[in-house]
């Protein structure tokens, strides 16, 4: 009875295996992006989720990039290509009416929701308040001039709430510290030209800031550029952007897309469509936002007590302590 009951078990177990590989054989992805890949920062962390399913799920996938533009014509050639769609930014705010002509396929939107819920569609927005207030207790911190800058991709809600949890961040590691901190805001109007990103650097550095945050995707790398030239430190976005530029990238706000798209995907996988007609919100808590610092063996321009002070904000921002303001409603 013992042999039949572990002959029976084996047998359950092989089958359930089958099953989820025919899931996950049946699935591919068309991976579409607002932009372009090579920014090393939002994009490429977007591809990174969907090399992984490729790797370890055996899915199949397929990338296209808009180049900032023909949205609408990129994200219905993405659902005639594959029964997975994601696509990556803001700028696809008309899948709420392109998905549901697409209804065997299922849809991720990245980094914005629907006013409606889509039954065919999973929305993935991301507390990068919440990092991007680290981000500002970091530069804060560091900061010799008490002076700290931000240059934005564009003056929008998303990168708008970046802002204000840097500004409140900074702000309140001056009040915890007795120094006087203020934050100057740039906007470089594109996220693909370092030659803008670098100019609103300088912009900021002539008016005292000598910590800069990234928020412009591929435009940041000039303000890595300019911070190398005059001396100025800079915060990396979206990934642990230090590899970069070691002795000026001090620290990184990380929103792990990459790895909330595969881990999306895999539930499809799974046979689990729970998920879709909702709004994941990918915080803190869930461990999708943070601060890298790059690889131990790379300059650590951020003293260990500010790195310790930083693990217990977190905290207190995953247990309600500490709440980040937000652009999001």
């Amino acid at each position: 009875m013992k042999k039949f009951m572990l002959v029976l078990l084996s047998a359950v177990m092989l089958l359930s295996l089958a099953v989820v590989s025919a899931q996950a054989d049946d699935l591919s992805v068309a991976l579409v992006v607002a932009g372009a890949f090579g920014d090393r920062s939002f994009y490429d962390s977007s591809k990174a989720g969907l090399d992984r399913l490729i790797e370890e799920k055996g899915i199949d996938g397929v990338t296209i990039e808009c180049n900032n533009e023909n949205h609408d014509i990129q994200l219905r050639n993405a659902a005639e290509k594959a029964n997975v769609v994601v696509a990556v930014g803001w700028e696809f705010y008309n899948i709420e009416e392109i998905a549901p002509d697409y209804p065997e396929v299922k849809f991720i939107w990245i980094d914005n929701a629907t006013y409606e819920p889509i039954d065919n569609l999973l929305n993935i927005t991301y507390a990068q308040n919440e990092g991007s207030f680290l981000a500002g207790y970091i530069a804060a911190a560091v900061s010799k001039s008490g002076v700290v800058g931000a240059v934005g991709g564009e003056d929008a809600d998303t990168i708008n709430d970046f802002i204000v949890g840097y500004k409140q961040g900074a702000e309140y590691y001056g009040s915890q510290n007795g120094k006087e901190i203020s934050v100057e805001v740039n906007y470089a109007n594109s996220y693909d030209d370092p030659a803008l990103g670098k100019d609103c650097a300088i912009a900021l550095n002539d008016k005292g800031a000598d910590v800069i945050f990234n928020i412009a995707s591929a435009a940041g790398d000039g303000i890595f550029e300019a911070g190398a030239e005059r001396g100025f430190y800079a915060i990396g976005v979206d990934s642990d952007q230090k590899y970069i530029a070691p002795d000026v990238i001090i620290a990184s706000m990380k929103k792990e897309v990459g790895n909330s798209i595969f881990d999306a995907v895999s539930k499809f996988a799974d046979g689990d469509d729970s998920q879709l007609g909702t709004t994941w919100i990918a915080d803190m808590a869930t461990g999708y936002i943070g601060i890298g610092y790059g690889d131990a063996d790379m300059p650590q321009q951020v003293p260990d007590e500010v790195k310790d002070s930083i693990a217990d904000i977190a905290q207190k921002i995953i247990d309600g302590e500490i709440v980040v303001e937000t652009t999001r409603s």
